[in-house]
């Protein structure tokens, strides 16, 4: 793996032990729990501009799901690369750690991820932040795009691990405001530098339960329909209009199961909000956290 620049991630990893894998995590700070969950192809470093501006106040963790980010990145005989996997990993993980009033901020999978675990602990949840992610079934009028569809058909092992078609294409495609830098993109992909790296990249795509035998389609609905247990949290939604993939439809389904929730939509911004729009939207999190 490509060595990350200290002046990028910043940071001093912790793991935990998943039956012999390793699952490696951001611990940073003392304060208020904030757990901050990604989605795919990113990792833990998607989060590092809100990690380093909340560590002063806030104890913010971040891990990296199992096959990702700097976790270990197993086969199919050691790992199931399931959602209902990938929940019992997270509440290991917050069971090791203790926390409780946790401040919830998810992206993309880590939304499902998240609120999978979080509607069975409701209690030990205090806020929650929204980024262009989903914890329910595709909402009606949405259908599931082409691009995500090509990589779940028999040219989806070469796209997505052969050439890394998928973390590398995003990089480039999953921001609309401003263009990463060949250093930050380059990041994003090194910890999928080879077809054993990238077998998450393939497998999240593969998982998405679109249809009633499809796994994991049950924890979804499960998941949907306990959501409005968190009418009553402070939330915040913070929204990049320009993704193809969680659009308008997504947030329209978010407004209705948190009428609560204070939304902030971003015209110009695409997948990877936090890298689009971060100087906007880091400060406004901060403040979030602190007022409500």
């Amino acid at each position: 793996m490509r060595r990350i620049p200290r002046e990028l991630y910043p940071f001093t990893g912790r793991t935990l032990d998943l039956d012999g894998l390793r699952y490696h995590y951001l611990d940073e700070g003392r304060g208020e729990a904030v757990v901050a969950l990604h989605g795919n192809p990113t990792w833990s470093f998607y989060y590092r501009e809100l990690a380093t501006a909340l560590r002063d106040r806030f104890r913010v963790v971040v891990p990296d799901h199992i096959g990702c980010g700097l976790s270990d990145k197993p086969g199919d005989d050691r790992y199931p690369y399931t959602l209902e996997r990938r929940t019992a990993d997270l509440a290991r993980l917050m069971d090791e750690l203790g926390l409780s009033d946790i401040n919830l901020v998810v992206h993309d999978w880590g939304g499902m991820i998240g609120l999978a675990w979080a509607v069975r602990r409701p209690e030990l949840v205090k806020r929650l932040v929204i980024l262009n992610t989903a914890a329910f079934h595709l909402p009606r009028g949405k259908r599931f795009p082409w691009q995500l569809w090509l990589a779940r058909t028999p040219l989806g092992p070469l796209l997505v691990r052969g050439l890394n078609a998928f973390a590398r294409g995003a990089t480039r495609l999953a921001c609309t405001r401003r263009r990463l830098s060949p250093a930050v993109r380059d990041a994003y992909c090194a910890p999928y530098d080879s077809w054993t790296n990238r077998i998450a990249t393939l497998r999240f795509v593969q998982d998405v339960p679109l249809a009633p035998a499809d796994r994991g389609y049950e924890l979804v609905s499960e998941t949907a329909a306990r959501l409005p247990v968190f009418r009553d949290r402070p939330a915040l939604v913070c929204w990049g209009m320009k993704d193809f993939v969680f659009d308008h439809h997504f947030l329209a389904e978010w407004e209705r199961i948190l009428p609560q929730a204070e939304v902030h939509r971003f015209s110009d911004c695409g997948h990877y909000i936090l890298e689009d729009a971060g100087g906007d939207i880091v400060p406004m999190i901060r403040d979030f956290l602190e007022t409500t």
